[in-house]
């Protein structure tokens, strides 16, 4: 039985990448400006596996406060460069799963300050929203959106009116109190919204369902995400169509479009990802299993709390201590993020950063630490792993030009034939 677990921590940037500055980015590091924030992160398991050796392989002196390099670590460590057009959630797990978009989604937010204009989509767009949904829409600018329901709940609890907004990413999102429009009924305005935004490049649509009362609204965990028709199969369905199952958890399932996913579990927090991971790997889950861990970003990095990102980050690490130990040697870890989201940064967007690459498997006998990683190699012109023998410790996979050799390196622990793009870094 072989499988790999492909964990997506979501916005977690290593450094500012070189294109930055092209973002208004430049200077951003999720990171390093989280640990300096809080004092030192306390990362006992991601520092042994090689975390604090990435930094300096960015910007040569450069340290995690609290997560200094490991002298023998033990896993595979480097960084990642985003070679997509764009910093947001589709285009970093696309690229991912083997994808490139040349061309980036729409930011409407931008348009609206070039323009000196408050509303966030076209005219045409929200008529013909309203038109086929039956609703009127409230809103249609660029805010935050436990804000923008703050300050528009108490009158969609009135008109039954849709609260629309966007932000610095490419979202036409949806607010709406479940007791005034229902769940069933907001998510097909969704997939309006999907067929409508299609043309204008919207990267993704999103359902905000909240409960409560004025001055006390909640957001639930009923979110739903519409994604941008994928434009070409991605790793998932290479898999899927040779047989090898795609499990996956979180919100992947939404932003693939269900597309090459086996089985899909969609959780809403850290805590209930880590959990299913848990429980997948005591039932021993084959095939791929690819998650995100969506509450770095959601709760934390926009909102600009970087003592609740440091937090949330020191609870993955305590999971990841177990969570490692129930790994055998037919198994493959590989940690990353799909783009960056400072907390200590200016605004409340996403940033245009490298992100880390930690590549771990556990040696056919024993348990962390007295982990052994492996070598491989692209063996057969079927693209067959072979294991030529055992390194003492991980190895520097250095500064990987895209995200996209995460598929290529699957492709390669898969045996099936290499993808278009990116490089297999398992065989170094």
């Amino acid at each position: 039985m072989k499988r790999a677990i492909l964990l997506i921590l979501d916005s977690v940037g290593i450094g500012a990448a070189p294109d930055a500055a092209d973002y208004g980015d430049a200077g951003a590091n999720t990171l390093v400006h989280t640990a300096e924030a809080v004092g030192g992160l306390h990362l006992n398991c991601l520092q042994r596996m090689g975390l604090g050796n990435i930094p300096a392989l960015i910007t040569p002196g450069l340290s995690i406060k609290g997560v200094p390099p490991a002298e023998n670590p033990l896993a595979s460590y480097g960084a990642m460069r985003e070679v997509s057009k764009g910093k947001d959630t589709t285009t970093g797990h696309w690229e991912m799963a083997g994808l490139e978009l040349t061309e980036g989604f729409r930011l409407f937010h931008e348009e609206n300050k070039e323009k000196n204009e408050n509303p966030s989509f076209p005219p045409e767009l929200i008529n013909a929203f309203e038109a086929e949904t039956g609703r009127k829409v409230i809103g249609n600018k660029a805010a935050s959106g436990t804000v923008i329901i703050e300050e528009l709940g108490p009158r969609q609890m009135k008109t039954g009116a849709w609260i629309v907004y966007t932000s610095a990413d490419s979202v036409f999102q949806i607010a709406a109190h479940e007791d005034i429009i229902p769940l069933a009924e907001l998510y097909r305005g969704c997939e309006i919204a999907r067929k409508l935004g299609d043309r204008y490049r919207i990267g993704r649509i999103i359902a905000r369902p909240y409960i409560g009362k004025p001055g006390n609204f909640q957001r639930t965990a009923n979110r739903r995400d519409y994604s941008f028709p994928i434009p070409e199969p991605t790793i998932l369905e290479y898999l899927t169509a040779t047989d090898i199952k795609v499990t996956a958890v979180g919100k992947i399932e939404d932003i693939f479009n269900r597309r090459g996913i086996t089985r899909s579990f969609h959780t809403a927090d850290n805590s209930a990802s880590q959990l299913k991971l848990n429980e997948l790997t005591m039932q021993s889950t084959d095939g791929l299993i690819i998650a995100n861990l969506i509450d770095f970003d959601m709760l934390y990095g926009h909102r600009r709390d970087a003592s609740g990102y440091a937090k949330a980050l020191e609870a993955t690490d305590v999971f990841l201590e177990t969570f490692i130990a129930g790994l055998d040697g037919n198994s493959l870890l590989i940690i990353t993020a799909d783009h960056g989201n400072d907390p200590t940064f200016r605004g409340t967007d996403h940033t245009r950063e490298y992100v880390p690459l930690l590549v771990y498997q556990p040696a056919e006998t024993g348990r962390p630490p007295s982990f052994v990683p492996r070598r491989y190699a692209l063996g057969t012109s079927e693209g067959s792993a072979k294991i030529p023998g055992d390194l003492p410790r991980g190895a520097s996979l250095g500064i990987r030009n895209g995200f996209y050799d995460v598929a290529q390196s699957l492709a390669a622990w898969f045996g099936i034939a290499p993808l278009s793009r990116g490089q297999n870094f398992l065989s170094l």
